[in-house]
């Protein structure tokens, strides 16, 4: 594989945020940010203070703020853009759901310790037996947003009050295009079906004033550019955010990838990711697990957070030498981004960041 860095004058610090973009006018991005610090503001100011601030200056906190718990590992499709259709996945990741004590050990250490829990990673979460359950589990020990990522298979009605009333505080629906384009990317899935699921859900919301689980919807970008305003329209009356990424390189197979100069991740000092199996992966970008840095159901997650392996990988970072991390290479974060595509969405210009050098092809 052949790589170059980027020059930049500055330290290029990102948040697992990078390269996501919104439909969204101002506005509604603002009441969207606002919608997800209810029940707990000033707790959310002190998280997006220290979100940016720990991987600047190099701080490591007592626990992470944030932490990936992968509740499963399986999943009931096979989009051809996924990573889990890569025969080194395939081969290195075992398909189980996370035993729920193990899930419940892990609570109960980082409560009123951690801020957020993510109940996602490789596969749908929502096909644990006990994926309502989990999320009760961690709102009542105190865990101040608990939100998950869904492909709305198993989204109807019933089981989003179920969520609702566990405590669920945001839902993100993976929508990949309109119609026929959304049916060949998620098949089996059915645009329509999936369509009126999330209209039940607004209308649910509405008839009984609920502000949470605030409803992100998000797809990735070339499913979407063929008509950004039909997707836009059809989604923002119904939900409380549109977002898009640039199609990533998660089947590998770019091989002229250019980094920015200086890069230091971010990920290292604001989060920790626990497989299904309680392995605890180095970075959330590390879907095959081959950077094993600790264990959950022998260890606790203070002992691996500051543990000689994962310190060891701040360090590298810290000395400007990621690249010598096979996985940091192939990482989309120290990839260079470029704003070059423009889309117009109702009456407003949006840029568009793609990876430079990334085939912006479904499957490719």
């Amino acid at each position: 594989m052949n790589y170059k860095i980027t020059k930049k004058s500055e330290n290029n610090i990102y948040s697992y945020y990078k390269g996501q973009s919104v439909l969204e006018p101002a506005k509604r991005m603002k009441a969207f940010l606002s919608k997800n610090a209810i029940g707990w503001e000033q707790e959310f100011k002190e998280y997006q203070r220290l979100w940016l601030k720990l991987p600047k200056d190099k701080i490591i906190r007592e626990y992470p703020l944030h932490i990936e718990l992968e509740l499963s590992t399986e999943c009931n499709l096979k989009c051809p853009m996924c990573y889990t259709l890569n025969d080194n996945f395939q081969k290195k990741v075992t398909k189980k759901f996370m035993d729920f004590e193990l899930f419940k050990k892990i609570i109960d250490e980082i409560a009123g310790k951690v801020f957020i829990v993510r109940l996602n990673l490789r596969g749908e979460p929502t096909l644990h037996p006990q994926f309502v359950e989990a999320i009760r589990y961690a709102k009542q020990n105190g865990i101040h947003e608990v939100s998950s990522l869904t492909n709305a298979s198993k989204l109807n009605l019933d089981f989003f009050i179920e969520c609702a009333n566990a405590g669920l505080d945001r839902f993100t629906i993976s929508v990949d295009g309109l119609k026929d384009e959304y049916e060949k990317i998620r098949k089996p899935l059915k645009f329509d079906e999936t369509f009126e699921k999330i209209k039940t859900i607004s209308e649910y919301k509405s008839l009984n004033n609920l502000q949470k689980p605030v409803i992100k919807i998000q797809g990735v970008w070339p499913s979407i550019k063929p008509n950004p305003t039909e997707f836009y329209q059809t989604f923002a009356p119904y939900t409380d955010l549109v977002a898009f990424n640039p199609l990533a390189d998660w089947r590998h197979n770019d091989n002229e990838i250019i980094y920015d100069e200086n890069f230091s991740c971010s990920v290292l000092y604001q989060r920790l990711v626990v497989g299904s199996d309680g392995q605890v992966i180095m970075c959330i970008y590390d879907e095959n697990g081959d950077n094993i840095i600790g264990n959950a159901n022998e260890q606790s997650i203070y002992e691996i957070w500051h543990g000689e392996k994962l310190n060891k990988i701040r360090k590298i970072h810290a000395n400007g030498d990621f690249l010598n991390l096979e996985i940091c290479r192939k990482c989309l974060l120290p990839r260079k981004v470029e704003r070059n595509e423009t889309a117009i969405v109702q009456d407003r210009e949006i840029w568009i960041e793609n990876y430079v050098n990334r085939k912006q092809m479904i499957g490719e």
